[in-house]
């Protein structure tokens, strides 16, 4: 990004923290395409969907099977469908607008993270990473599952599924994400290693080693599809350049293999990973050599942010993509689980262990100077030189240039200009982008206590009246309720119908009340 064209008002990267969303304990978060709405996983097995003009909850969904933690959330292409992953083995694809089912199946393992095909509007393939197996393709409609190899040795999908199912042991938990249009599927695994995979075919295409040799613990894609990033457990993030088509990327792969027919085996597969991905960048904290957490691109790709895995603190880095560190952003002291770019503006969202949701935006400097067009506002005072002939009066340059502009020219106000960053939008595609408001009705069993309440405090507040005094001066007391706010005075009282609260006074209430008595009693 060129630094010097930015808008200043606009702003490239988040600064401060400019709201925090509560409901429950949220765990995981996920925008939709356009970023008007987020959905939220807690660990109720509830997925809440918040309005993000707005900041209010739009839907909730709740699966009355499902209590344990939702572990990821995914939006649909076009925003219709979402599928919830959760820590009972579950798979949930719901419809967004309707609040229902749609489909909700059973795997053999946890799965962390579960992400729809990016490539159809109402996907029925995803992909799923489960906690101690290979990544796999689920059908949702059948419920049938297709185990990707995870290692060059590992191509026959038949014994690798029969390792599962024997008992043997299980391997590290791999990351993998699907490209831009979803005909490939790229694989980090506990080697070091980055594999292409065709999943139709269940075929390693081509792999690309990492330095090291690491476990990759997150793969993902930029939105553009040009960069992907991986997390390994040497505490580094890589960056590479996607060298593929982000279309027909499959059938590039099939004419680069037949070019390099003299090669075989593991010596192919790298020759083939040479031509599909070039380490770009590498981004780590030399000092301290922290783990990242939920690392991920800007929504234009031109950043990349990482959060901190360190317990106790909730700190996000960002860097640019020339790997310069520009920004680091401190938060309270509650460990960070998990965070997202916002896919249009410069904004942050992160999750806190407590199950907060941080809202990180640019802080906007307010200028309210009325100054002329041509005017340059300067910090501090600059010398000055003047040209020569920069006061003359030459009547003919003087002369203001009329604007070419064509007034018989139709302005079209109906055709809406495609924006850049939703370049593979398909027009004949509704998206949704906003749910309707729905009103909650009162509950009655609430109205009716908070007018008990109410009725109770106003009560408390006419015992101080003079005629209350005259009642208890007369003999004739009355028994009001008080307070929630008041401190309980007599513990005695605590097994009656209701415990009574009194305030305990103050030190200069008391210094009052004695100067009083001695004037009553005489």
């Amino acid at each position: 990004m060129n630094a010097p064209i930015i808008d200043p008002l606009q702003g490239d990267f988040p600064e401060v923290i400019e709201e925090f969303l509560e409901h429950g304990v949220m765990k995981c978060i996920a925008f939709n395409r356009r970023g008007t709405l987020l959905a939220a996983g807690c660990s109720d097995g509830s997925c809440v969907i918040w309005d993000f003009e707005t900041r209010g909850i739009a839907k909730e969904l709740k699966d009355k099977d499902c209590v344990s933690a939702i572990t990821s959330v995914c939006w649909s292409k076009y925003g219709h469908q979402i599928l919830v992953s959760a820590a009972d083995r579950s798979l949930t694809l719901w419809d967004v607008l309707k609040g229902e089912k749609i489909n909700r199946i059973t795997l053999q393992q946890t799965p962390l993270q579960a992400r729809l095909h990016p490539g159809s509007s109402s996907p029925s393939l995803c992909l799923a990473c489960p906690l101690s197996s290979a990544p796999m393709i689920v059908d949702l409609k059948t419920g049938s599952t297709t185990l990707l190899p995870v290692c060059i040795s590992d191509t026959d999908t038949a014994s690798s599924r029969g390792k599962v199912l024997d008992g043997t042991q299980p391997f590290t938990p791999t990351a993998a994400c699907f490209n831009k249009y979803g005909d490939l599927v790229y694989v980090g695994n506990s080697k070091g290693e980055i594999l292409v995979i065709d999943y139709e075919r269940v075929r390693i295409e081509a792999m690309v080693p990492i330095s090291g040799g690491a476990v990759v613990k997150n793969i993902v894609f930029s939105r553009n599809g040009l960069y992907l990033l991986t997390n390994s457990n040497d505490r580094t993030i890589r960056i590479y350049e996607n060298l593929l088509p982000n279309k027909d990327g499959l059938k590039f792969i099939d004419d680069i293999t037949k070019e390099l027919d003299e090669l075989d085996g593991a010596e192919k597969l790298k020759a083939v990973g040479t031509k599909c991905l070039t380490l770009f960048r590498e981004f780590q904290d030399s000092i301290t050599r922290m783990h990242w957490k939920a690392p991920c691109f800007s929504g234009d790709g031109e950043w990349v942010v990482g959060g901190s895995a360190s317990k106790g603190e909730h700190k996000i880095y960002i860097w640019d993509r020339a790997g310069y560190l520009v920004k680091i952003l401190e938060g309270p002291k509650e460990a960070l689980i998990d965070l997202s770019w916002h896919p249009v503006h410069p904004i942050v969202v992160s999750v806190s262990l407590t199950g907060l949701i941080y809202i990180w935006a640019k802080d906007y400097t307010e200028n309210w100077s009325a100054f002329a067009p041509d005017f340059k506002e300067l910090e501090e005072n600059e010398e000055y030189v003047e040209r020569e002939d920069e006061f003359d009066l030459n009547p003919e340059t003087e002369k203001v240039k009329e604007l070419d502009v064509n007034e018989d020219e139709e302005v079209d106000i109906v055709n809406v200009e495609k924006d850049s960053a939703f370049s593979d939008s398909d027009a004949s595609q509704d998206e949704l982008c906003f749910l309707p408001a729905i009103p909650c009705p009162d509950i009655v069993e609430q109205h009716n206590k908070c007018v008990e309440i109410s009725s109770k405090m106003i009560d408390d507040d006419n015992s101080g009246s003079p005629l209350s005094e005259e009642a208890a001066v007369n003999g004739r007391t009355t028994n009001h309720a008080s307070s929630p706010l008041e401190v309980l005075d007599n513990p005695d009282d605590a097994g009656g119908t209701r415990a009574k609260r009194r305030r305990k006074p103050s030190e200069k209430g008391l210094e009052l009340q004695a100067e009083k008595m001695p004037k009553e009693v005489s």
